[in-house]
């Protein structure tokens, strides 16, 4: 038995998302409420929030909380579509998630920080840059700089985490939604599916022990905007607003706040949260159309896979913290641990660093300079 479900599982991880749309597996009692809960700050750009859900444990038979996270997106211009519980043929199925270039439907749901039932009002592309809306996204400008603030129009105060059956959702999919669900779609990065499978591997997550109020995770006392909790940040000197022309942004960037203290630019890394977000470089013009765009897109590829790594290294820090708490560790104990992690951290920071050295070299050079590279002939 054991060998067909891992069989099956291989089987569910080859069939692409858009065919994969609901799990097979039916349950007959809806999830419980969704927790209110603070959102940890924004790393940097390019992140974007995937909200806190509840999946299900076949093996326990009970619901478990997952909760959310800031999520590298796989490509530019995708957006993240949660998943959602929906009831079908005597039961509930969990529609999984999937990244795409527009948000499609997730059961009405009202997964707060944007996600109030129907799109995401979170944020938007923009030129190849992600803007966060600071209504609803705890956001630092020392690190978020392409920011605007909006307030939500759609107030849904629903915390029902599921769609359809006995006091679920009475939401059906709209044609533009249905639509989004036959374009192209991404699944779960593997940052998520790790996140996932931590929660699983949890049992104060669960139903059963948490009676439907999980221990989330917070990183940040904020104040309360919208009913979301978001971070005090400058104000604005340019009000926000879409440009009437194609390709033009007339978007505000909020610029950094004051030069921060010596004990704040000082702090330790520990974790891969501390480290600076990665910056693209700028775009070389060595007038060669061709080899520039090649290299950009090298530039482009390392950096989406330094930040999965990234990713994946707190996911794994974050799941050693939580054993910690749980075993009640002693301080000592707890202070080996952090220094692991110090070194982990340093380590990758220093392999990303090679990685893009070792890229730079290969970068095309103009070709007046390469002339001058050239060894000079022998008479």
């Amino acid at each position: 038995m054991r060998t067909i479900r891992i069989l099956l599982a291989f089987l569910a991880l080859a069939i692409p998302v858009t065919l994969f749309g609901q799990v097979s597996l039916s349950i007959s009692v809806g999830p419980p409420a969704l927790p209110v809960y603070e959102q940890p700050i924004c790393p940097g750009d390019g992140y974007l929030w995937t909200p806190g859900y509840w999946a299900y444990d076949d093996s326990v038979s009970d619901y478990y909380w997952v909760d959310g996270a800031w999520v590298m997106a796989p490509e530019e211009g995708f957006l993240w579509t949660p998943g959602y519980w929906g009831w079908g043929d005597g039961g509930y199925r969990f529609n999984e998630g999937y990244w795409g270039p527009e948000v499609g439907f997730y059961g009405g749901i009202n997964y707060g920080f944007g996600y109030s039932g129907e799109g995401y009002e979170g944020g938007r592309w923009d030129n190849g840059h992600f803007f966060y809306n600071r209504s609803v996204n705890n956001v630092d400008v020392a690190r978020n700089h392409d920011v605007y603030e909006q307030p939500i129009s759609n107030r849904n105060e629903s915390r029902v985490s599921f769609n359809g059956g006995t006091g679920g959702i009475e939401v059906r999919a709209t044609p533009q939604q249905e639509a989004a669900t036959r374009q192209k779609h991404v699944a779960p990065v593997a940052a998520q599916t790790e996140h996932a499978q931590t929660a699983r591997a949890n049992p104060e997550l669960r139903a059963a022990s948490n009676h439907g109020n999980p221990p989330v995770a917070t990183n940040v006392k904020s104040e309360v905007v919208n009913d979301h909790q978001v971070t005090t940040a400058p104000k604005q000197t340019v009000e926000p607003s879409r440009s009437s022309e194609v390709g033009v942004s007339t978007e505000p960037r909020v610029e950094p706040q004051a030069k921060q203290s010596e004990n704040a630019s000082s702090r330790s890394v520990n974790h891969p949260n501390d480290l600076a977000p990665l910056q693209h470089p700028a775009p070389t013009n060595s007038g060669n159309d061709r080899a520039d765009k090649k290299y950009q897109k090298q530039q482009d590829n390392l950096i989406a896979k330094q930040n999965q790594e990234r990713q994946s290294l707190q996911v794994k820090q974050d799941s050693e913290h939580l054993q910690l708490s749980q075993q009640k560790a002693s301080d000592s104990r707890a202070q080996q641990v952090e220094q692991k992690h110090q070194q982990q951290t340093q380590q990758l920071s220093q392999k990303h660093a090679t990685q893009q050295q070792t890229l730079q070299s290969r970068q095309p050079q103009p070709k007046a300079q390469k002339q001058q590279n050239r060894p000079a002939e022998k008479p």
